[in-house]
Order: structure tokens, then sequence, then C-alpha cells
């Protein structure tokens, strides 16, 4: 997704008339800080922040995918893949096997793949082994070199790297979907003045009616930028549903 954040961030900046600079966030403790005024973040670190008070971040919008998938809404899935010549059909066959994730902070990769592990009342040790990549897309080489039999991968991320690695698509299949999710959100810090917040959103929001917009937006699949309120991350059941009956540690 990065050259669709260079992009929008580029955009913003013209369209407010004011310097932007894109950079890779260290931690999430920098919106505290002042480091950063608006972030691109995954849906699990913001009901993480906003849980603090005050909340050091407010919404500002969220993209909606192409695909009837998506149903015109901002969420997303996590979609199991394993290797084409593998023989397991969904994620239950999966007992036993071993799991890659990306990051214990990522919904798509690990919070919502808890959840469906306590939904199932799976949590004394369903994977035989779990292993953090690091990335969706070293998840995605790891299944593909059976280095590890399944993972959850943000479908928007896989949806990229088919069309990227077209090989990849005879070497992979989609055994299930966990979610649908609420997708992750552009936040701004708490600090920033409400009226640039508030310009920042009309500028998302206004963005893929630009015909200037439409190829950068399309490298992400992204259709549009649509409002979101706190409420729409109901992402935070699923994080509690864990927290319930103490199931933090994916295994």
């Amino acid at each position: 997704m990065l050259p669709v954040y260079q992009f929008i961030t580029a955009y913003v900046g013209e369209k407010l008339g004011c310097s932007t600079e894109l950079m890779v966030g260290s931690s999430f403790g920098q919106f505290q800080a002042g480091q950063v005024d608006i972030g691109f973040i995954c849906g699990l670190p913001y009901v993480q922040l906003a849980r603090l008070r005050p909340p050091p971040v407010k919404l500002v919008a969220a993209p909606v995918l192409q695909g009837e998938r998506y149903q015109g809404r901002p969420i997303y899935f996590s979609d199991v893949i394993v290797r084409r010549d593998s023989p397991f059909q969904r994620f239950a066959d999966l007992r036993g096997c071993s799991w890659s994730y990306n990051d214990p902070d990522s919904h798509s990769g690990y919070n919502v793949t808890r959840y469906w592990l306590v939904q199932m009342g799976e949590t004394n040790g369903f994977f035989s082994q779990v292993i953090q990549a690091g990335w969706h897309q070293k998840s995605i080489r790891m299944v593909i070199e059976g280095t590890v039999d399944a993972s959850a991968i943000d479908s928007q991320v896989l949806a990229i790297e088919l069309r990227e690695n077209p090989a990849w698509a005879s070497q992979l299949r989609v055994i299930d979907s966990l979610g649908p999710s609420s997708i992750q959100p552009v936040v701004a810090t708490r600090r920033l003045p409400e009226n640039i917040r508030a310009k920042v959103r009309g500028v998302l929001l206004a963005i893929a009616d630009d015909p200037s917009a439409t190829t950068a937006l399309g490298y992400g699949f992204v259709e549009r930028f649509a409002p979101v309120t706190d409420s729409t991350y109901d992402i935070r059941e699923m994080l509690a549903a864990a927290e319930r009956v103490e199931f933090m540690t994916l295994k």
C-alpha cells in the first residue's frame, strides 16, 4: 500500500496548500508524543488507543474496497491461505498445523484468528506451531515454500500481492475467510486542530471524484473513502471476547 499512501499524503498536502511528509511509524506512542499528526493504522491499535483516557487519536475516514464482497462498506476480510496441493478445505481442518501471522498488533493476522478460536472453543492449543513473520507478504511466501501450513492474510494485501505476483495464484488456495472486519482507518492525533482534521476528512471523502486519483487508488483496490465513527470499530468485541477467557496468545 506504500504507493497509495504516498499519493494520498501528497494529494492532501496539495489540496490543503501545505507541505506533507510520509514516514514509517516506529511506535503508536508517536501519536501521544506529538511526533505525527495523521496516520494509516490497523483497526486493532485504533481500538486499543481509543481505550485510553483521553484517547490520543480521532478517526478521520476509512477506505471502501472495490468488489462485491465489500458491499460498499469500510470492511475487509482475513483470507486463510494454504498451498494449493494441501489437503485442507476449511479453517477447522488446521488443527495441529503450523501457522504464521504478521504481527500481534494486527487485527487481520492475529486478533481475528484468536477470536475465531475462541468462538470454536479452541483456546488450549489448536496449532502445532505459531510463527511471527513480521509481514503478510512474508507469511504468503512461507506458505508457498511450505515453511508453514497456513496463514490469515488481509484480503486487500492478498489481492495486491496476487496481482503483482501472478504465479502465486497457482500455488495458493483460499480455504476460508474470517470476518468481515472494520477496515484500517486513517486517524489524526488528538492535538491536531479540529478544523484541520475536518479539512483532511473532506479531501479524503472527495478524492474518488477526482479522475487524477483513480489510478493511484486503484493500485490498492480502493474505491473511495467513507466517514466512520467509533461504533464502526466493532472489532473491539473480538478483542474483548479473547480477554474474557484470557486467551491473548495465539496457540
